[in-house]
């Protein structure tokens, strides 16, 4: 009680720093149960099976891409959902998007066009899912698997909700984590993300 009188503004240091350290815990654990959760586990059918979008080479998906994609197609392949929605815009200097690269690989994997849209809009993971939340409203529909990296899980959820969708997450870990690195670094990455999301939007 003598070192809280004598040092007040220490203690509520400490106290703070407790806090935070507390609150990112948390967030790492959500964080880390998310990406373990494939809810095509318990959820037989959506809407919609939407991809978010990665770095694509002059219309070629990179590996993480690839990774999304395959997941994607064998969702569509086991009629978890009669429709698929590839998301995300381009970099200056890019010859086409991230999400007609990959709808256009997916219809070169044998699904059909018509099954197969592109929203080629979005810089980033909040911009391509309103993009995905106005094509839903404008097709009424409501609920959709969210496929992307595992990590990733819990921040789309929350943002896909909060735009008003019905969301399910269902990931790829084939190309996304190759190594303990891969995945310690996208834990640590999405644990800040999903915080200043949630701080930022609240």
């Amino acid at each position: 009680m003598g070192f809280v009188r004598r040092h007040p503004i220490l203690t509520s240091a400490f106290a703070l720093v407790a806090v935070v350290l507390g609150i990112l815990g948390t967030t790492a654990v959500a964080v880390w149960r998310a990406a373990h959760t494939d809810d095509a586990r318990t959820i037989g059918h959506a809407d919609l099976i939407v991809v978010l979008g990665a770095a694509q080479y002059n219309g070629r998906p990179s590996p993480v891409f690839q990774g999304r994609l395959d997941q994607a197609k064998i969702l569509f392949d086991e009629k978890f959902a009669p429709d698929v929605l590839v998301v995300g815009g381009n970099q200056p200097g890019d010859a086409t998007t991230e999400a007609v690269a990959g709808r256009d690989w997916l219809v070169s994997k044998g699904l059909p066009a018509a099954a197969v849209f592109a929203d080629p809009v979005g810089t980033d993971t909040l911009e391509s899912l309103r993009g995905a939340a106005g094509f839903m409203r404008d097709h009424g529909m409501k609920s959709a698997f969210l496929v992307s990296d595992p990590w990733h899980n819990l921040r789309i959820r929350r943002m896909a909700s909060d735009l008003g969708m019905t969301a399910y997450v269902s990931a790829t870990w084939h190309s996304a984590a190759r190594s303990q690195w891969t995945r310690l670094n996208g834990y640590a990455r999405e644990t800040l993300a999903y915080l200043y999301y949630r701080f930022l939007h609240r």
